[in-house]
């Protein structure tokens, strides 16, 4: 399943001191696993507002629906963030959560493991969009686990989400 499978739902506000809407990601938003020049795999600093009535938790995807593989490329998943949270710091997605809010859980990202990947996209295939989104759900906890897959987290969200915040940006490999 692909983050295309998700309802549509009411937006609120997102705003992001590492990414504009619509511009090409920083470096430090990029693969170092993957040898892009510059590339950190930071991910972004994100800050919310206005989530919708009935909200009791977030959760935090980045997705790259242009990647050469059926279904897309998850780059990042954190569920469960607690409703108190309005923001993540940059480099929040470290492996292993150090920077989460407490009860934040990181799911596996396509590349295997639990934290955020920067963008990869393959030498010439061409520019490919990242779509950062923060997901207002109607429960305290999503009913997964640090195992769950990704298609699970979009069932469960498709079950769960009552307004979506989105910031898209962009990048190449020549």
């Amino acid at each position: 399943m692909s983050y295309a499978d998700l309802p549509r739902v009411p937006s609120f506000n997102l705003t992001s001191g590492s990414l504009r809407d619509g511009e090409a990601l920083g470096s430090a938003q990029t693969s170092k696993r993957f040898s892009v020049a510059g590339g950190k795999d930071e991910s972004p600093q994100l800050s919310w507002s206005g989530a919708p009535e009935g909200t009791k938790g977030f959760v935090v995807t980045v997705f790259d629906p242009d990647a050469p593989r059926a279904g897309g490329y998850w780059h990042w998943a954190v569920i469960n963030i607690p409703v108190s949270t309005d923001c993540l710091p940059a480099g929040a997605g470290v492996e292993g959560g150090s920077h989460l809010p407490g009860g934040a859980l990181q799911l596996k990202n396509d590349a295997g493991f639990h934290g955020y990947l920067g963008a990869a996209p393959p030498p010439g295939h061409g520019p490919h969009r990242y779509i950062v989104a923060v997901h207002a759900v109607d429960v305290e906890e999503l009913a997964l686990d640090a195992g769950a897959s990704t298609d699970a987290l979009v069932r469960t969200l498709a079950a769960h989400t009552l307004g979506r915040a989105v910031i898209t940006g962009h990048f190449e490999r020549r």
